[in-house]
This record gives structure tokens, C-alpha cells and sequence, in this order.
């Protein structure tokens, strides 16, 4: 049998499709390759932006700021001492941009102004830290991004 330039088109064509429509659906049903989202309620997370960059704001205006502080005991998140720390309430998020499975929250409750997040909840490597936090009806929101 004799194939021509045409036939050797058409059969080059068919090849190179059957490899790419293999690696698609490789891609898709191993779950090695893991498609998971950043975070599952995005579009809800989206309508709370304006709210955040107030919080953002209102703790940047601070005179006394958040201080996030790394120790051999974990990460301390010290909240200003001209607060009255009882009167200090919100959640410490702690997000893990490399795996979602190590993501995790705290909710603060304070014997002092200071909050130890322990080395036990945490691996090394890189952490994005969101305090959301209220005192005395007011709203505040700090971000820091620590290499542990």
C-alpha cells in the first residue's frame, strides 16, 4: 500500500489528536493532579471585599499595631496594650497557599494581649495570617504573610 503527502497529513493530524485528547483526560481523572479551588465560596467571599479594606483601614489608623512575632513556641500575634484584651473578639485564619488540607482557624480568646498559635498546628513553609478581630464595636482586619 502506498500512502501520499495527503494521507500522511490526515494520519498525522488524527496522531497528534488522539495525543492531546489523552493527556486531557489523564489530567482530569488522576487525582494527583489535584484542581482544587482557592477557596470553595468565592464569588460570597468576593461581596465581602469592601467591608475588608475598611477593617484594613480602620487597622492601619492604629497607633499601637498588630505585631506578628515568630518564637520557638509558634507565632505570636500581640494586639495592642492600650486594648483591654477581654474585650478583644474574632478568629485568626491561617491559610496555606501550597495545600488547602492545612488550612486552619483560631478563635481568639485572650488571658493576656498576647495569642500564641503553638508549633504543633503549624508546617514549615509559607502561611498567610488574616486576624479578624472587633473591640468595642469597632472592626479590624491585619494580613501578614510568614515564612514558618
Amino acid at each position: 500500500m502506498k500512502i501520499n503527502w495527503g494521507t500522511g497529513i490526515v494520519i498525522a493530524f488524527g496522531l497528534f489528536m488522539t495525543f492531546i485528547l489523552y493527556f486531557v483526560f489523564k489530567v482530569q481523572s488522576d487525582s494527583t493532579y489535584d484542581n482544587e479551588l482557592v477557596t470553595e465560596d468565592y464569588y460570597q467571599k468576593e461581596l465581602l471585599v469592601q467591608g475588608n479594606i475598611e477593617k484594613q483601614q480602620s487597622a492601619n489608623q492604629l497607633e499601637n499595631k498588630l505585631v506578628f512575632q515568630k518564637t520557638t513556641e509558634g507565632i505570636v500575634v500581640k494586639f495592642p496594650t492600650d486594648f483591654d484584651y477581654k474585650n478583644i473578639k474574632g478568629k485568626v485564619s491561617l491559610y496555606r497557599p501550597s495545600s488547602q488540607k492545612l488550612d486552619f482557624e483560631i478563635p481568639i480568646s485572650l488571658s493576656s494581649s498576647n495569642l500564641l498559635i503553638p508549633n504543633s498546628n503549624l508546617v514549615g513553609g509559607l502561611w498567610d495570617i488574616s486576624v479578624d478581630w472587633t473591640y468595642e464595636n469597632s472592626k479590624y482586619l491585619n494580613k501578614e504573610t510568614m515564612y514558618y
